[in-house]
């Protein structure tokens, strides 16, 4: 095996098996790496408490084993830089989800080969992608899901978190406010995960998305004349499919009044009819209501019921925005790219001081929402129209070359002044236009110009994708290069060949 900048890693194994141990040892000699072991955990604890600091630590999750969870909740607190891989049994899924989220890195399920322990060790000590990756051993980030995730790494989100656990140990309805991508729906999902009903359903309904009719029955469900149709037709809404679970009532301001009265009638009765029914049913379910508006004015505009006001109201939490929070910013900047880099299978890329310090100064009016487009339209741009070093290089907006400014996003932190948030508006101005193409090029010629099928593939409208073909003066190949049925062979330009289409949750 070729050496490389591992070959002094000091490993850390906490296993008495030798059916572990025995391999780590040959991969050790093979590797240069520096192992050594530790019985349990509390001897690897005192083992980093006398000075030792190993640059990864494997726990084997024994069975019986009620300590380990203590064991990396501690280790966490004491090198919360260290990555750790577990090694744990398939029955193992409620410790090893536990696990991870105190800040277990990785893990490997028993059975499983010496090929596969010795990539998980050398990913994690190499780890080209270390600075770009989020770490999620911190304390600071909690994983609620997939694709949902809470950081606690300033005041006010630590006491968020402090509040939405309290409410978690209530079955009250609770109101959650905030501005538009701010995490209103995240901090919703962690009240559910930190309830009794976290083992039950979750699901999000946007009031504003869907009619009257339609929203009804979405969410009380619909039953039908078995006579008009030939046959009975139930189809439960999502109070029914939620039953001990959490419902979260998106935009509950937007919510029309005539649905407002059933679902006061739910939270009365904890019962629901369906439409097209008169028989009542028994429900147990948990209703978290979301705005971004001015709750008050809307109960003063007779937009939102006042009696349901007050039911939703008796416990209300209150989301900061994302430039009240600044401390978090640079750990929601990696956690984009992480996300974002493994959806559109794309290297990661690093974030330079000097754009870190413009991102923390930018307002982010859209908050969250804005910062994942910022992260994707920056993650999509080759190197060829982005210097790494200065964030502002090589960007053109509207025949401006933003090098003719007197200080660069760099220079502008380090004499005091505060020209990032405009640099950092110029970037996200100019990668959005230039991804935008890039992506329709990249659609048209894996779909060989049928814009129909890239309409498709983009997710956009046929009407748009002619529109913005036109906007950005693009054409199809020459017709000589054609495969002979009259569709062209795709070869025309397509800027850097990025695609990108789908919505990232």
């Amino acid at each position: 095996m070729t050496q490389n900048a591992i070959d002094t890693a000091r490993l850390l194994v906490v296993s008495r098996e030798a059916a572990i141990l025995r391999p780590l040892w040959s991969m050790g000699e093979s590797n240069s790496w520096q192992l050594e072991t530790a019985g349990t955990g509390w001897e690897a604890m005192e083992r980093l408490q006398s000075g030792l600091a190993p640059d990864l630590l494997l726990l084997d999750l024994s069975k019986n084993d009620g300590d380990s969870m203590h064991i990396l909740r501690w280790l966490r607190r004491l090198r919360p830089e260290l990555p750790i891989i577990l090694i744990s049994h398939p029955e193992d899924g409620g410790r090893r989800k536990e696990a991870l989220r105190l800040g277990a890195q990785d893990y490997l399920v028993r059975p499983f080969t010496d090929a596969e322990l010795e990539h998980a060790i050398q990913k994690h000590l190499s780890g080209p992608n270390h600075d770009t990756e989020l770490n999620f051993g911190s304390e600071d980030v909690e994983q609620l899901g997939e694709d949902v995730f809470f950081v606690g790494a300033s005041p006010a989100m630590r006491k968020l978190r402090a509040q939405a656990e309290l409410l978690g140990e209530t079955n009250v309805p609770v109101l959650v406010l905030g501005e538009s991508g701010s995490g209103k729906d995240t901090v919703a999902h962690l009240i559910h995960s930190l309830s009794v009903r976290s083992g039950f359903q979750f699901a999000k309904v946007n009031c504003a998305a869907l009619p009257a009719d339609l929203l009804e029955s979405e969410l009380f469900g619909q039953e039908r004349d078995a006579a008009a149709i030939g046959g009975a037709r139930v189809r439960p809404g999502k109070f029914e499919l939620c039953d001990k679970g959490t419902v979260l009532l998106d935009e509950i301001v937007e919510m029309p009044l005539e649905v407002q009265s059933k679902l006061m009638q739910l939270l009365q009765t904890k019962q629901l009819q369906r439409t097209g029914s008169s028989g009542a049913i028994d429900v147990d379910v948990r209703i978290i209501a979301s705005t971004s508006e001015n709750v008050e004015r809307a109960v003063s505009e007779r937009r939102l019921r006042e009696d349901l006001y007050y039911r939703l109201s008796a416990f209300t939490v209150q989301v900061p925005p994302l430039r009240q929070r600044r401390d978090e910013i640079p750990l929601l900047l990696q956690h984009f790219m992480h996300h974002l880099a493994k959806h559109y299978s794309l290297p990661a890329r690093g974030f330079s001081p000097a754009l870190v310090e413009a991102c923390r100064s930018h307002s982010w009016p859209g908050n969250l929402k804005e910062m994942e487009s910022f992260v994707k339209r920056y993650l999509v741009m080759g190197d060829n129209d982005l210097t790494m070093g200065d964030p502002a290089h090589n960007f053109v907006r509207e025949g401006v070359d933003v090098r003719r400014n007197s200080h660069s996003v760099a220079e502008a932190v380090e004499s005091g002044q505060r020209s990032a948030p405009a640099s950092l508006k110029a970037i996200v101005q100019s990668v959005k236009l230039e991804a935008e193409k890039n992506a329709i090029a990249a659609a048209l010629e894996k779909t060989r110009w049928n814009r129909k099928a890239a309409a498709r593939l983009l997710k956009v409208s046929y009407r748009t994708l002619l529109y913005k073909i036109e906007q950005y003066r693009m054409t199809a190949p020459d017709i000589s290069s054609s495969n002979g049925n009259g569709k062209s062979n795709g070869h025309g330009s397509n800027g850097n060949g990025f695609g990108v289409s789908g919505r990232v949750s």
